[in-house]
């Protein structure tokens, strides 16, 4: 079954996740997801919040950037989540929005060496390890996590470009896909993130996840809406992406991306939803009994 969820959009400000969460805990959404885009809102204070706040919902953060995290730190939050919150929390960790990095003085001259030394460090401390690395950005001496998570987690990574999207395949347990993409885009990133599997020589093990957000906008105007924020990322000439429509329409969309190689589809409201708790109700209540 394709698992289905939406985003809580940081343009929100943050005293809005509580109805959010509990809107959607309530009407049996599957999983809500955060951002920690430069320069809105936390990922994981956000993420603890709307976990307190709810007792079923899957909360994912999509993505933390790893220049603005030293990876011991990231895995104790990454681990404290998951020791109290247990089987509702994943984590994407990503390269990060170069220019933000810039702002902030923590831009690195290699972004992929970075996430690759990050991932390989946080999923070893996940699994109980000891770690030692000198890497070029990573260096950690004998660490160890206290707490580690009972089950080691999955960790996910961000990717766009073909290099990084190999990458995920590599070093991470799944890839997100953010909404710029099509379903020809989603099977190429599945290739490209399989043939990095293999180059690792990791073929054995549970199936690498794949998590695609679709920009979706529903109601009277949502066509308007979906045309106006595809406009203002410079994607309005590109076709295929995103949805607008009824929960008929926005099932057919959903459909297609897992029938290109999507486990999780996530709707992506446009930043201007006038009703963020209806829209997790529609996703719940209206699209998931259409989508198998």
């Amino acid at each position: 079954m394709t698992a289905l969820g939406a985003v809580f959009r940081p343009q929100l400000p943050p005293e809005r996740l509580r109805a959010v969460a509990r809107a959607a805990d309530d009407v049996g959404l599957e999983q809500l997801w955060l951002w920690e885009d430069c320069f809105l809102e936390s990922g994981i204070a956000s993420a603890s919040a709307a976990l307190a706040w709810t007792e079923r919902l899957h909360v994912g953060v999509g993505l933390l950037p790893v220049p603005l995290r030293n990876v011991a730190l990231a895995t104790m939050e990454a681990a404290t989540l998951h020791r109290l919150f247990p089987g509702r929390v994943v984590l994407g960790m990503g390269h990060g929005v170069q220019s933000w990095m810039g702002q902030v003085g923590a831009r690195v001259e290699s972004p992929m060496t970075l996430l690759r030394e990050h991932l390989d460090a946080m999923r070893a401390l996940l699994r109980g390890e000891r770690v030692t690395v000198d890497g070029r950005y990573v260096k950690l001496r004998d660490v160890a996590l206290d707490w580690p998570p009972a089950t080691p987690p999955p960790v996910l990574a961000g990717a766009r470009g073909p290099r990084t999207l190999r990458l995920t395949g590599e070093a991470a347990d799944g890839t997100i896909l953010d909404a710029g993409v099509t379903p020809d885009d989603v099977r190429q990133a599945c290739t490209l993130a399989q043939e990095g599997r293999t180059t690792a020589g990791r073929t054995g093990g549970g199936e690498h996840q794949v998590v695609v957000y679709l920009l979706t906008a529903t109601g009277a105007d949502g066509a308007e809406r979906l045309q106006a924020e595809l406009e203002a990322t410079g994607d309005g000439s590109v076709p295929d992406l995103g949805v607008a429509g009824d929960a008929v329409a926005v099932a057919e969309a959903v459909q297609r991306m897992a029938d290109a190689g999507a486990h999780t589809v996530i709707l992506q409201p446009t930043a201007d939803e006038p009703d963020p708790e209806g829209f997790v109700r529609f996703v719940a209540e209206r699209v998931r009994p259409l989508v198998p």
